[in-house]
């Protein structure tokens, strides 16, 4: 196990991850903000499924993925059924011009990776994402797992980035 000043730096390394989320997000064209772009994904990758759904994998309340959505619906982006088990049910679904969108938006954001870390080895890149990949994998799923009471370990390590 990592020693408490591993972790206590890991904790900084996240808070400064917000800056990359951020320039990705700033490279997000103004019609599709980082919300609708992580909606189009999850249809993307994961198929046509009802609203809750989406709200259960974007870890979001059920009015955030409302209104991202309408937005994406306004644009013709994704659509709306109703769901033949529950006619009170919508499915949602890419449209082709949702499914363009979201392949310019990974043209876009797969740019701006390649630019930054090209001066990574292949090797590097991919440990990354192996590493990330894991790091979410031993999070799991936040609404399903049940919280734990604090452990000794956290008790006495709180930095100010962690409290």
């Amino acid at each position: 196990m990592a020693e408490s000043a591993q972790y206590e730096e890991l904790v900084r390394q996240f808070s400064a991850f917000g800056a990359v989320k951020r320039e990705m997000n700033r490279l997000m064209p103004s019609d599709c903000p980082s919300g609708s772009a992580a909606v189009l994904t999850v249809l993307g990758r994961d198929g046509d499924m009802r609203m809750s759904r989406l709200a259960e994998l974007l870890s979001v309340d059920m009015s955030v993925t409302s209104r991202h959505v309408a937005h994406l619906a306004e644009r013709g982006w994704i659509e709306r059924s109703p769901d033949p088990a529950d006619k009170r049910s919508r499915i949602l679904r890419l449209t082709p011009a949702g499914r363009t969108r979201l392949d310019e938006l990974f043209r876009l954001t797969t740019r701006l990776l390649a630019e930054r870390l090209c001066d990574w080895s292949d090797e590097e890149v991919g440990r990354l994402t192996q590493l990330m990949a894991r790091l979410r994998s031993s999070f799991g799923d936040p609404r399903t797992v049940p919280r734990q009471a604090p452990s000794a370990l956290e008790q006495t390590t709180r930095t100010p980035a962690s409290t």
